[in-house]
């Protein structure tokens, strides 16, 4: 077995996307002996995401998964893709102040601020 060679060290970063520009251009091989590494288990890991039911119209969903297929990303990563710059593009805007006078709600139904 070679021996290894002595490593850099490894930077330190201000903010993940720093740290994550440097490694999408630089080879780990010359920072860290992947010759040690132990695979991490993590039996008590939740899923960061939440499992949702949402109806869409079988014209839209058929619209989405050929965008998807396009793009060659599954439907539902597209979905989250769109829903995330969709936020993302409404909270860059100014709030709008809106009064929902005159609009009829069901009795015991606070409006939604």
């Amino acid at each position: 077995m070679p021996k290894i060679k002595n490593k850099k060290p490894i930077p330190s970063f201000r903010s993940e996307a720093e740290e994550r520009r440097y490694w999408e251009t630089h080879d780990t091989t010359d920072y860290v002996d992947w010759t040690k590494a132990k695979v991490a288990v993590f039996p008590n890991l939740k899923a960061s995401t939440e499992t949702i039911a949402l109806r869409l119209p079988a014209g839209l969903l058929a619209e989405l998964k050929l965008l998807a297929n396009q793009r060659e990303v599954s439907y539902q990563s597209l979905l989250k893709i769109f829903l995330a710059e969709r936020v993302a593009q409404e909270h860059s805007r100014p709030a709008k102040i809106t009064q929902n006078r005159g609009v009829p709600r069901k009795k015991g139904v606070a409006p939604f601020r």
